[in-house]
C-alpha cells in the first residue's frame, strides 16, 4: 500500500524548472500534500507555481535548511519527501516509501542518484557517473537523493538545522542516532547542471568536502569556499 505523503520543494529562482516538476508530482500515486517554498526568488517562480492547482505556495528565509523546515510545518502528512527542483522522482516512488517505511526501524531514506546533463550533450558527460556513485555508499544521504522522513523522526531531532552547507548530512546525521535510513535501489534523475557548470569545484565538494566537515571544518567557511550552494 503506497502511504500518503507532502512533497516539499525548496526553491530558488526556478522558473524554467518547477513548473515540469509539479506536473510530475500531480500524477505520482501517495502524494496528498505539495508545498513549493520560495527564498526570494527573482523571476516568476512563485507565479508559475501557484498557477498549478492543489499546489501551496510559501515564503520563507533563504536556505534550503529553512525552507525546508517551513516546508515541513506547513503540513499534515505524517511522511515528508524533500525534493530539490532538478530532481524527478521515479513514477513508483510512493511504493519504494512504503517498502522502507514498513520496517519500524527506518525513520527516513532515500533513493540513489542517475545525474543527466539535461541541456544536451556535453564532452563532460560521463563523468557525471561519478556524481551517481556516492549514493551506493554513503551512509548519510544527501538532498539530491529525495529524503524522505516519518514526521515524528523529524520533529523529535529538531528538522534541518540552519547552516548554509550540509544541512542534509547533518539531519542525516541525527536520524542515525534514533533509527535507520535505508536507501532505497531505485534513482531519481539528477539534473547535471551544477556539475557541468562547475566540473572541478563540484567533485572536490563531493570528495573531499565531507570529510573537511567531519573533521570540524564549519559549513559557514565551506560554503564561502564552494560559493552559492542553492
Amino acid at each position: 500500500m503506497t502511504p500518503a505523503f507532502a512533497v516539499v520543494i525548496p526553491v530558488l529562482d526556478e522558473e524554467a524548472r518547477i513548473g515540469r516538476r509539479l506536473a510530475e508530482l500531480s500524477s505520482q500515486p501517495g502524494v496528498v500534500e505539495i508545498v513549493v517554498v520560495d527564498g526570494g526568488s527573482r523571476d516568476r517562480t512563485r507565479d508559475v507555481a501557484r498557477a498549478v492547482p492543489g499546489v501551496h505556495v510559501i515564503e520563507a528565509s533563504r536556505g534550503r535548511g529553512p525552507q525546508q523546515n517551513a516546508g515541513a510545518r506547513a503540513t499534515g502528512a505524517e511522511v515528508i519527501l524533500f525534493l530539490h527542483a532538478d530532481v524527478e522522482l521515479p513514477p513508483d516512488a510512493g511504493r519504494w516509501i512504503a517498502t522502507a517505511l514498513a520496517d519500524e526501524r527506518v525513520v527516513a531514506g532515500a533513493f540513489r542518484v542517475r545525474t543527466v546533463a539535461d541541456a544536451g550533450r556535453n564532452w563532460l558527460g560521463p563523468l557525471l557517473r561519478v556524481a551517481d556513485l556516492r549514493s551506493r555508499v554513503t551512509r548519510y544521504p544527501y538532498g539530491d537523493q529525495a529524503v524522505f522522513v516519518r514526521r515524528s523522526a523529524f520533529e523529535r531531532v529538531g528538522g534541518f538545522p540552519d547552516q548554509p552547507l550540509f544541512e542534509d548530512v547533518e539531519l542525516a546525521r541525527r536520524l542515525r542516532r534514533i533509527g535507520e535510513i535505508r536507501t532505497v535501489p531505485a534513482s531519481v534523475c539528477v539534473s547535471g547542471r551544477r556539475f557541468l557548470r562547475r566540473p572541478v569545484r563540484t567533485v572536490l565538494a563531493m570528495n573531499l568536502f565531507p570529510t573537511l566537515y567531519r573533521l570540524g571544518m564549519s559549513p559557514e567557511k565551506l560554503a564561502r569556499l564552494y560559493g552559492a550552494p542553492h
